[in-house]
Formats: structure tokens, C-alpha cells, sequence
């Protein structure tokens, strides 16, 4: 399809709007998308990285040269990144382009998928979590996630928190079990709604509050790392906000990567953001380069609309 004349501004000048808007809740990282259109690219661009990324700190995350299969389908093609603790990483990209299988690789949930097998490695703090001497659950504690729809256990609010700590032995005593609860749902921010019905059903909680009851359940084994994948894409757009404003807060004591459709919430939540394209990582940058200057007409074409 033919893209109209200005379409591609139209919808730059659209996202200066949300980001706008966002900023006056105080988790916008400063993204401001002028409403005028791109400026032909080069067919070849000079890969070096930026003066920035060179002085980066040492990555908490390090992707080399993986590739993901599902039997003889391949899904994930030369994926090579590096992610920096204490930031918000968001990955973009249409359905079916290997977002949630490169996120689900990260803490190994694709071993739970019969013949799925990878080349290459993921290194968390220097080791590579795919050695054979890696304990996977020890792993899936340190690297925590979020599911895309709400699954609390068929347990009370209590229980739902209770139940990482207490099959880990993270609590000695039943005092210290409800201390770790009551800063977990706190950390999740929904402390203040439950705090009177702690043995009521988790299923009787809405779906916003279910979902950040679910994130105070990761938080409660105390990961270095939270996977979420799209955690907002079937709330309403007040929980959607409570969501975001929470993802800024917690970066503060954790590495967070986010796979995400919406690309205003990328722009409004995340550090830094990379493209995936048929199980190719495109482009990785900071995200305000990404929305305003990327370095590849593809990703170009998708954050303006012509595709996806």
C-alpha cells in the first residue's frame, strides 16, 4: 500500500504528543519526536559505535551470535546484544519476529519447548547460563518474568507472594514471611489496595491488580533481572499507567527488558530499545535515536507506520 503524502510526519508529530503527555507523569525518558518528516538515509552507514556506547559500563547481559530453533525452524538468526544493568531495554518489532523467543531465552523458558535448541551464548554477570553446570532454577530466580496475561496462582493474595519465598527458603520465620509479602506488594505498588484482604482470592483482583500482583510475586525472590513480556497489552489505559510508572521505579534496583507492540510505550518507558525484523536484530540504540535518527531505513519504516 501506498503511504499517503505526510502520513510519515503525521505520525511523528502523534508521538510527540504521547510523549508529551507521559512526561508530565514523570517517567518519560525524554524523547521528543519532531513532526517533520526523515531525511533520506545512506545506503551504507559507518557501524561504529558512538563515543557513548564505547564508554557504556560492563553489560549485565551479553548476546553473542545466537541463533534459536524450534526443530528444524530457525527463529532467531545472529542475534548480538549487549544490555547495561539499571536500565529499561524495550524490544519492538511486528508479531512473529522472534521478540518473545529471544526474551524467553534470556532465563531459559525455551527448554520447556520440545526440540527447541541454540548456537551460540547469553552470559548474565560473565557466565554463560547455557554451560551444563548452570543450576536453571537458581537461573529462572535471578532472572525473573512477567507474562504477557496475568497467571496468579488459584491461591490468596497472601499465598500468591508467599509461595516463591517459601519454595526457595527465603523465610526463617512466619514474621519474616509477612515482612518480605508486605515489601514485595509494596514494591509492586499495590500494597495500599490489599493490604485489608491479603487471604482473599487472587483471581477476585482486577486485571491490572492481578498483573502487578504477579510482578510483586517476581520481585519477591529477589531477581537481578525482570523480563516482561508486553504486561500492559491487555490492561485499560489507567492500569497500563500504573504499569509504566512502575517499570520506571523499579530500574532503579533492577535490569528490566520489555517486549512491547506499543511503540509510544517504548518511547515512554525505555532506555534503550531494539528492533527485531524475521528473527533479526535490526538495530539496538538508545531510544531516542531509535524514534527520532535510526540508522536503518527498516527500522525507519517501521517506528513511522509504512509497515507493521
Amino acid at each position: 500500500m501506498t503511504e499517503a503524502p505526510g502520513a510519515s510526519a503525521d505520525r511523528r508529530a502523534f508521538y510527540a504528543d504521547e510523549i508529551s503527555a507521559s512526561s508530565r507523569f514523570g517517567y518519560c525518558q525524554g524523547v521528543v519526536l519532531a513532526p517533520t518528516p526523515f531525511t533520506a538515509l545512506p545506503a551504507t552507514r559507518d557501524m561504529t559505535p558512538s563515543p557513548e556506547a564505547r564508554s557504556a559500563p560492563d553489560p549485565k547481559v551479553t548476546v553473542s551470535n545466537l541463533d534459536v530453533f524450534y526443530g528444524n525452524q530457525q527463529v532467531l538468526r545472529q542475534v548480538n546484544l549487549s544490555i547495561a544493568a539499571h536500565q529499561v531495554t524495550a524490544l519492538i518489532g511486528p508479531s512473529g519476529c522472534g521478540k518473545s523467543t529471544f526474551l524467553r531465552s534470556l532465563n531459559r523458558m525455551n527448554d520447556l519447548v520440545p526440540g527447541s535448541r541454540i548456537i551460540g551464548s547469553i552470559q548474565i554477570d560473565g557466565r554463560d547460563i547455557y554451560d551444563p553446570s548452570i543450576d536453571v532454577v537458581e537461573l529462572r530466580r535471578r532472572v525473573g518474568m512477567v507474562f504477557q496475561k496475568s497467571n496468579p496462582f488459584p491461591k490468596s493474595i497472601f499465598e500468591n507472594v508467599a509461595y516463591g519465598l517459601r519454595i526457595n527458603g527465603m523465610a526463617a520465620s512466619r514474621e519474616e514471611l509477612k515482612g518480605r509479602v508486605e515489601a514485595s506488594l509494596k514494591a509492586a505498588a499495590i500494597w495500599d489496595e490489599v493490604k485489608d484482604r491479603l487471604n482473599t482470592p487472587a483471581l477476585s483482583l482486577s486485571g491490572g491488580q492481578q498483573q502487578r500482583l504477579c510482578i510483586a510475586r517476581a520481585l519477591a525472590v529477589e531477581p537481578d533481572i525482570l523480563l516482561m513480556d508486553e504486561p500492559a497489552s491487555a490492561l485499560d489505559p489507567i492500569a497500563t499507567q500504573r504499569i509504566e510508572e512502575l517499570i520506571y521505579q523499579l530500574k532503579a534496583r533492577y535490569t528490566i527488558v520489555i517486549v512491547t507492540h506499543n511503540m509510544q510505550q517504548a518511547a515512554r518507558v525505555s532506555d534503550v530499545t531494539g528492533f527485531f525484523w524475521l528473527g533479526r536484530l535490526v538495530e539496538c540504540d538508545r531510544t531516542q535515536k531509535i524514534f527520532t535518527a535510526p540508522s536503518e531505513k527498516l527500522t525507519e519504516d517501521y517506528v513511522t507506520g509504512r509497515f507493521g
